[in-house]
Order: C-alpha cells, then structure tokens, then sequence
C-alpha cells in the first residue's frame, strides 16, 4: 500500500463524490437508501448530509481543494436558515440532530476549516443560533454529552459567545462513568466497546487540544486517560490492521481507528509516530479491501458486507459514514510529522492481556494476524438488535467474528459459535445474556447466568495463547440439552473436517478451527447457519460443536477452543480438569478455578 496523505485524499473524495449524487434540491439532505431508522426520514437524510462532513471538513481544512466544499456550504447556509423550505428545525428532547451538530463544532475547531469564514453575518448567526439549541434538550445520559460540548467548544473557537456553564455541566456528568486505567463505560453499568475509543476519548482529545487555556486541569486528565487507554486499546488490532468486532454499531465500521487519528492529530505522546501511523493506515487499508460499499459505491449498512441483520434501529442509510471521523488525518498538513514519518508495525505485545476495566482477556497469535478476546460481564437493557451475539459471546475474533441469532427455533439459527446454549428439548434454545457476580483474577474469568429463573450456570474462560478453555458448572432441576459453539468458519471454503471421538477441527482452504471435550462427555457435531449470519462473511458458516445431555442435578462441562488464520493448529495434549476438586492441569501447572 503507497501511504501518502494523497491516496487517503482521493479515496475520501471518491466516497463523498458517489454520495452527492443524491443531493436534495436545497443541497440540506442526502437520500441514500430506502430502509429506514427509528427516527423520521428527513432527519435520516440531514445525518447522511453531515456524516459526510467528518471526512469534508478534515479534507478542506489539511489544503485539499474540491468543488464539494461549494455544495456542502450551500447545504449548511440554506439548513441553518429558519426562513428556507429545506431548514433543519427545531430540536425536542433526545433528538437525532443533536448528535448531527458535533461535526459542525469539529468544523468550528479546525484551524484552517473554511466553515466560518465563508459565511456571512447573517449566515453565521442562523449557524451559531440553530446549533444553540444542543444545550437546552435533555439528552442520553451516556456519550451524548459530548456533542453539546463539541459545539460550545467551536463557537469559542471562532470568537462566538460560548456557555462554560453548559460544557461544565455536560463533562462533570460523564466522570461518573470512568472506572479507572483509561477506561469508560458508555452510561451507568453500560457496556464497554468502540464507543469508548471513538466517542469519549475521540472528544476528549479534541477538547484538550483546543480549551487548555480555560479548563487545563481537565485537558491534563483527559489526555492522562487517553495516554493509558491507548496501552490496551491497541491489543484490539492485528498486524494487518483488522480489528476485533463486538458490540453495537459496528456498521460504523473504520470508526475503530478513530482514536489513533485523534492521538495523531492531537499530538498525545503514546508509542512512537510510526506506530500510530501504522495503526492509522493498516486498519483504512484493511478497510478498503472489504466489500462494503453497494454498487453506487454507497456505503452499506452492514460490517465487511451489505447486512441489515446486524443492524440497530438507529442505523439508517446514512449512518456508517460516521466511519469518517477516521479521516481527522487528513487535516494534518503534508509537511508534518504524521505524514512523513515511516509506518511502523505494532510493537512487541503480551500473548495475554487482562483488561479487568472491561472485563476483558485478549490474546494475540504469535504472528500478531490473529487477536481475540474472551468477555463476561457486558449488559445493557436497552437491549439491542441481537443484543446477546454482540455482548454476551465468552470469544470474539478478529478472523473469524461471529454470528448473529436469525431466530430462537433451531440449533443452526441461534447463533451457538463462542456460546453454550442449552434447551428442554423443545428446539428452543438459551444462552448466556446477563452475567452476575463477575470475577477476573490474572489467569480466568468467571461469570454467573440464568439461562432461566431455576437454572444456574457458573462459566470459567482461561486464556492461553494457543486458543482457551471454558468450564462450565449447570445446576440445572429438570433434563436440558446442550450444545457448544467454537469459532465459526466459511462452509463454502470447507476443505476438511477432522472428526475424531471428542473433539472436531474444522479446515477451510485458509483456516481451521477446533473444539475438543475435556470431560469426554460430549460428542462432536456441525451446525450449518443461514446466510449473511456472520458478520465477516456472507456465506453460511460452519460452527465446530460439542452436543451433550444433562440430567437433572449439578453436572461438569469443559472444552478447549482453538482457531488459526492459517491451514493447521496445535493445541496441548496434556490437559487434564478434575471437577471433583475444580483444578485444572496443563503442562504441568496447576489452576484452581474455584
């Protein structure tokens, strides 16, 4: 890949070209599909005119010169205008518009951004007034409290009266969710995922790069935060720059880079240039090589493909452009040291890194092309579309992601890669969802679930850096079934598959994954899922599997799970789990996992 600030240049300028095609006639809207969101149609339309803008505004203010801007300047003059037919309107509580104005506070900040100068008095009063209105609706108690906060800070950027008061008030109620080590939570015991990187520290280094004159302590703090953020975060990468998806709103995709271009752009001093640098451009490149755009060369909401099933109900047509704010780089100017520094591969890392702040293990293979992370602990009850296969998985992995519920009848639609579903025999099928009493030590984690009221299931993950193992202990009053999911592969690329008494691998032409039963209770079976169901591949996949049945009373499970982006793998031979006493042996190590 040529990694000069020019490619990146010409490959933003072509995806905001294909959007513009669908200008309204006041340029204040962009109609880019007809599946709709849970907020109204013109709004969705003024979002896909704004997301664009994160890419825009970098773009216009780091020197390149594109007769968009003109189009775009149009759209904000006639959208911010109470007086024209396409005005963007008054905002009620909780409104998607207010998530909308943080980019034009971005195009506040950028010193060289042509936002304001191009505007005259009067045009600057309607942009400043209607973007006024985020600090007098009630929003989310989560990382919403950032975006009032990006357009106070812009308007006192370009010498407009700004309210410290409404700035105070929105960053005193995000301290609440800082649990320590760099790490938020995205509201009050809300989950711990992308939106951290992109949303609060992403913000967090905007505003500490720009109000260090009249909130320095907090800018300090900030960047402190983002400072130690950063020495886990960029375990979430592989050497090729793939990142690890989980969690919601990964149809925002290369947002997962936001961060570096926040650290690049912002000049925070955490590992060398070249490794930012890297970790910038390898995850666009990876990025580029995936098949998400449509055929119009829109992007799709989806993650590597066009899937509305990953979907959330507030993503429209428009909304994976906030992908975007990855571009911050290109608003960095040729000449500087981002731009003209080498790229530099990841560092050195743990095989095995423990993240207690998000309940997390995540282990790198030896070559750093594969990373995946064990997880308990993460809920919501807002209850997102397939809440459960985003969250509550014990793995999630950078090669071979994971698949989505496509309904709760059937073992093949249940999404049982990384999960132990358990079922009355019915066909219906349950999994884990809510933990409790999650516990992390060095070497396991441990969580609690229901999968109902009277069934209880103690689940330990251990990671290695040859793959895991998961023990689970089921107290269960009643006959259950059981069935347990390794990592799921491409059933079109199925070379093989190396069923032997207890254990199964599975060989694609790239890859393998195995599960293997330590108890030796189980027998191996495949489960084939429909279509478009991972999140990595549209083919059906094909998930490696332990069947059992459980009788009535407190019964042992324990399996070892291992994957490889390459053709063969290895896991130990000499593990033994003695249930009895809750030890487990391997390599002549002893654990106890009480």
């Amino acid at each position: 890949m040529l990694h000069s600030k020019q490619n990146y240049c010409q490959s933003a300028l072509r995806w905001i070209t294909d959007a513009t095609r669908h200008f309204s006639p006041g340029c204040t809207r962009i109609r880019m599909g007809e599946t709709a969101a849970q907020y109204p149609a013109d709004i969705a339309e003024m979002e896909g005119f704004s997301r664009l803008l994160w890419g825009l505004f970098p773009l216009v203010s780091g020197g390149t010169e594109t007769p968009l801007w003109q189009q775009f300047l149009t759209g904000i003059r006639n959208g911010t205008d109470p007086e024209h037919t396409e005005y963007w309107g008054m905002l009620t509580d909780n409104d998607q518009r207010c998530v909308e104005m943080a980019v034009y506070g971005l195009g506040l900040i950028l010193p060289e951004s042509p936002l304001w100068s191009s505007l005259t008095t009067t045009e600057q009063n309607n942009l400043a007034t209607w973007l006024r209105q985020s600090a007098e609706i009630r929003i989310p108690d989560n990382n919403w409290h950032f975006f009032p906060v990006l357009i106070q800070t812009g308007l006192k950027c370009v010498g407009q009266d700004y309210d410290m008061k409404v700035i105070e008030n929105h960053l005193d109620a995000i301290e609440p969710f800082y649990l320590g080590n760099g790490w938020y939570s995205d509201g009050e015991s809300k989950p711990r995922d992308y939106y951290i990187s992109s949303a609060f520290h992403f913000y967090g280094l905007l505003y500490s790069h720009v109000m260090q004159d009249v909130d320095p302590e907090r800018c300090m703090r900030y960047r402190q935060r983002a400072r130690r953020f950063a020495q886990d975060y960029i375990y979430w990468f592989t050497a090729d720059g793939a990142a690890i998806p989980f969690g919601r709103s990964l149809t925002y995709r290369f947002i997962q880079g936001a961060f570096w271009s926040a650290v690049a752009y912002t000049g925070l001093d955490v590992f060398t240039p070249g490794i930012v640098k890297g970790l910038v451009l390898r995850h666009l490149d990876w990025w580029t090589q995936q098949p998400f755009t449509d055929q119009s060369g829109l992007f799709s909401v989806g993650y590597t493909y066009p899937n509305l099933i990953m979907a959330e109900d507030y993503n429209s047509p428009g909304s994976p452009y906030w992908a975007l704010k990855t571009l911050l780089i290109l608003a960095l100017d040729e000449t500087s040291s981002f731009w003209q520094t080498e790229c530099e591969p990841l560092p050195a890392l743990e095989p095995v890194r423990a993240i207690p702040e998000a309940g997390q293990f995540v282990i790198h293979d030896t070559d750093q092309k594969h990373a995946w992370m064990l997880m308990s602990g993460q809920f919501d009850r807002n209850d997102f579309v397939n809440f459960g296969p985003k969250y509550s998985k014990f793995a999630y992995s950078s090669h071979f992601g994971f698949t989505l519920e496509r309904g709760s009848y059937g073992l093949n639609q249940v999404a049982c890669d990384s999960m132990l579903m358990l079922s009355t025999g019915d066909g219906y099928f349950r999994g884990r969802r809510e933990c409790r009493n999650v516990v992390m030590t060095d070497e396991w984690q441990r969580s609690e679930w229901f999968p109902w009221p009277d069934v209880e299931v103690m689940t330990w993950l251990l990671p290695f850096h040859w793959g895991h193992i998961r023990i689970h202990r089921i107290s269960t009053p009643r006959f259950l079934t059981a069935a347990e999911g390794g990592f799921a592969v491409n059933q079109h690329n199925l070379s093989h598959a190396d069923n032997q008494a207890h254990c199964l691998t599975l060989h694609t032409d790239s890859d393998c994954s195995y599960i293997g039963d330590l108890l030796h209770h189980r027998v191996p079976q495949t489960v084939i899922t429909p279509p478009n169901s991972n999140i990595l591949f549209a083919p059906p996949a094909m998930i490696p599997c332990l069947y059992g049945e459980l009788y009535a009373g407190t019964r042992w499970l324990a399996c070892v799970v291992s994957a490889s982006p390459e053709a063969q793998i290895t896991v130990p031979k000499d593990m033994a789990f003695d249930h009895i006493h809750q030890r487990l042996t391997l390599s002549g190590r002893t654990l106890s996992i009480k």
